[in-house]
């Protein structure tokens, strides 16, 4: 895996502002037409362009550490009605699109983000909701 440091972001092989865009777009086209999931997304995102950019920065300080998102993506989710059977799906359409998209390096660090993500906001969630909830996805046991 290539991953080199410079300034305030990194340079992953193959990884840029282009091929995140097209990851979040074709990610996010199969989450709004997903059974189990679209229909939380479609009920929360009024402006589908606008909430688009945003995770496309989003992800690029994630992956890139580009510092183009300063939001708190966990208070956003909070108020969903969502649990383990969501963050599953959820997992399972970005794996697949990552893998798809990216190259193999590329994605096995966006797959391994999305896993400590999921854990993160499931945990989270789980606490704010007073229930015990252990990591399952970035450190199963």
């Amino acid at each position: 895996m290539t991953v080199e440091t410079s300034g305030f972001g990194h340079s992953i092989a193959g990884v840029d502002e282009a091929s995140i865009r097209t990851l979040v777009h074709t990610f996010y086209d199969r989450v709004r037409h997903d059974e189990l999931i679209g229909p939380i997304f479609e009920a929360q995102v009024d402006d589908w362009p606008e909430h688009l950019e945003k995770l496309c920065a989003f992800w690029s300080n994630v992956v890139l550490r580009t510092g183009r998102y300063q939001g708190r993506p966990m208070q956003k989710h909070l108020r969903l009605p969502i649990e383990a059977a969501h963050f599953d799906r959820w997992l399972a359409l970005f794996r697949a699109t990552a893998a798809e998209i990216m190259p193999p390096d590329g994605a096995a660090i966006f797959i391994d983000r999305a896993n400590r993500i999921a854990d993160s906001f499931e945990l989270g969630i789980g606490t704010v909701r007073g229930e015990f909830r252990s990591p399952r996805h970035a450190f199963p046991s």
